[in-house]
């Protein structure tokens, strides 16, 4: 058993985990603390992933930033970067089908903190980012574990989008293309073993 598809999804499940954690804390605090009337808008667009279907994701996707497309083009052509049939095409394709995943669990964590705490840091007149670090998130550690590990446990699952933006390349092989492919090839021993692994 080629154990290459485990080492791929890890790295992809551990690198979409990080980058979504860095961009969700101040995206879920904004979401969470803003008075604009417009924050609807913006958290019924990032939690869209949640009910598009995968393949829907992956066409557009390559439709705007494939190889085909000026995006892609110009990204390829200036900077040798491929949003497609990459790993960081993968990479990329996950942080965006996963966004809602982070979010989610993360904007509830901040709506959860009791308001008296949260007003208590704006008469000790913390900065924000104070308050931030040393206030708000160790009071939500439980939502922060549930979106980490959310996220994590969704990217390993990955299938529609990371076949449609990697193909089947040996750097975007991931377990669960792995067991689609020896599922294909009729080789149900080697597919029981990735599935259970």
């Amino acid at each position: 058993m080629d154990y290459t598809p485990f080492l791929v999804t890890f790295k992809l499940a551990v690198f979409t985990t990080l980058i979504l954690f860095v961009i969700a804390i101040p995206i879920s605090y904004f979401l969470a603390f803003s008075k604009w009337k417009g924050k609807i808008f913006l958290e019924s667009i990032l939690m869209l992933p949640i009910i598009l279907p995968p393949t829907v994701l992956g066409f557009y996707y390559l439709s705007y930033l494939g190889p085909e497309s000026a995006v892609g083009a110009f990204f390829e052509d200036t900077f040798g970067i491929s949003f497609a049939f990459s790993f960081e095409g993968i990479l990329l394709g996950s942080v965006i089908y996963c966004t809602p995943f982070m979010l989610s669990p993360m904007i509830n964590g901040f709506r959860t903190i009791p308001r008296n705490i949260v007003e208590s840091t704006y008469l000790l007149k913390k900065s924000r980012w104070n308050a931030l670090w040393h206030v708000l998130l160790p009071n939500m550690k439980r939502s922060i574990w549930s979106a980490v590990l959310l996220t994590f446990a969704h990217t390993i699952g990955e299938f529609g989008l990371v076949l449609m933006i990697g193909g089947k390349m040996q750097e975007t092989n991931v377990a669960s293309v792995a067991i689609y492919d020896e599922m294909n090839a009729l080789n149900y021993d080697v597919a029981n073993n990735y599935a259970i692994v």
